[in-house]
């Protein structure tokens, strides 16, 4: 590489599609800077983290941050008209690599473009669809546009191997870089009977989940409290929905303490006795720190739809949509799917969880195993591998260190 060359910025053209990728990107942008011989300059998609690392988004994460068919159908305008104004930025930056972060709706349609009027931008995909879990033949429909694929989750690069997907490596979970803040420190996590247990109530992070689970999760509280006595009910949330998280249980018989920020998240976390959350990264997230949990999860109407249906569209191919489950390969952890989460259902998983019982023992003793099935072999964080695999695939030097 020539001196002007190594001068020159790496232009980095990054897209993502909701909260959980905008954090995942501000790390990875942090890495790049930390290991690249040259500045990097951002453009793209992305949110409150991101816009601290120095990007300039073309819109508002709200705009796109959406889940389940039916609301995608009730946006579609905006968001087809969101596709069309980030692959135009891309295409126009001409940036070393494109970096496609989570939200496969809106990302993968979006990285398809870029491939077809500008096929030789780099594209990098970081988190992999669950196509391990339904719709696998996305694996084989990335390939086509996907130069590398970085999966955070250890058995993700067989399962792309085996369905043709693009080359996939495991890069490691950005929750292991979280371990120090997840897990409590001595005598922070009260024993069980010293005092009020903590409860933890996490609806999700999209405003449809919310909608979808947030009243049954207050019925489901309240009937844990009948049952078990006095709890201290904790709800974590994301800042654009607190406001109507707040609105919305002040209908609650038991009211939640709501927190917003990271911290006070973290704090909480390291307090508490047991959960209930929607599924999905959080779940991940609760294990680790060692909090037993109950997970729920409702479809959409469309997918729903297409559930009854399974007997001609099979929606699932694994036995459990539970992270931890999965990674360990075990169901230790409870979940309830539709019309089964209801608040009944949940507050009698829930109630055993809250005193030194089987099942209690159980999920604790399946999350020991989780550090060992996820910690990548060389122990480096993950940020920093999938800032290397950037460097590389966008042919840029790494700096020694």
């Amino acid at each position: 590489m020539s001196t002007a060359d190594a001068a020159a910025p790496l232009r980095v053209f990054v897209v993502s599609g909701e909260e959980s990728g905008d954090q995942l990107g501000a790390a990875l942008v942090a890495s790049l800077r930390a290991r690249s011989d040259r500045p990097v300059v951002l453009s793209g998609v992305g949110g409150e983290r991101l816009a601290a690392a120095g990007l300039v988004t073309l819109f508002p994460l709200e705009d796109i941050a959406v889940m389940g068919m039916t609301e995608v159908i009730g946006r579609l305008p905006t968001l087809i008209e969101r596709i069309r104004q980030t692959v135009e930025a891309a295409v126009a930056a001409r940036p070393d690599v494109v970096i496609l972060i989570d939200s496969p709706d809106f990302t993968h349609r979006v990285g398809r473009r870029i491939r077809k009027l500008a096929p030789s931008i780099p594209i990098v995909g970081y988190v992999s669809p669950s196509v391990w879990a339904w719709r696998e033949g996305r694996a084989r429909k990335m390939a086509t546009f996907v130069d590398r694929l970085l999966a955070i989750l250890p058995f993700e690069p067989a399962v792309h191997a085996r369905l043709g997907g693009p080359p996939c490596v495991y890069v490691g979970h950005p929750l292991l870089e979280k371990i120090g803040v997840l897990r409590p420190a001595p005598g922070e996590r009260r024993a069980l009977g010293d005092g009020p247990p903590v409860l933890l109530v996490l609806p999700g992070s999209r405003r449809s989940e919310v909608r979808r689970l947030l009243d049954d999760f207050g019925t489901a509280v309240a009937a844990v409290v009948a049952r078990v006595g006095p709890c201290e009910i904790i709800l974590p949330a994301v800042p654009h929905l607190s406001d109507d998280i707040l609105r919305r249980t002040q209908a609650w018989t038991i009211r939640p303490q709501v927190v917003v920020s990271e911290a006070e998240k973290h704090a909480a976390f390291r307090r508490a006795h047991v959960a209930l959350a929607a599924s999905g990264t959080v779940s991940l997230e609760l294990a680790l720190a060692g909090v037993p949990m109950v997970v729920a999860y409702r479809l959409d109407a469309v997918y729903r739809s297409l559930k009854r249906l399974n007997r001609i569209i099979r929606i699932a191919r694994v036995s459990s949509m539970v992270l931890p489950n999965i990674i360990i390969g075990e169901n230790a952890v409870p979940e309830f799917l539709d019309e089964d989460a209801g608040a009944a259902s949940l507050a009698a998983a829930l109630v055993p969880l809250l005193s030194d019982s089987p099942e209690r023992a159980a999920q604790l003793a399946a999350f020991s195993r989780l550090d060992a099935a996820m910690r990548l072999p060389d122990g480096r964080p993950p940020s920093v591998s999938a800032a290397e695999v950037v460097l590389e695939v966008a042919g840029a030097e790494p700096r020694h260190v």
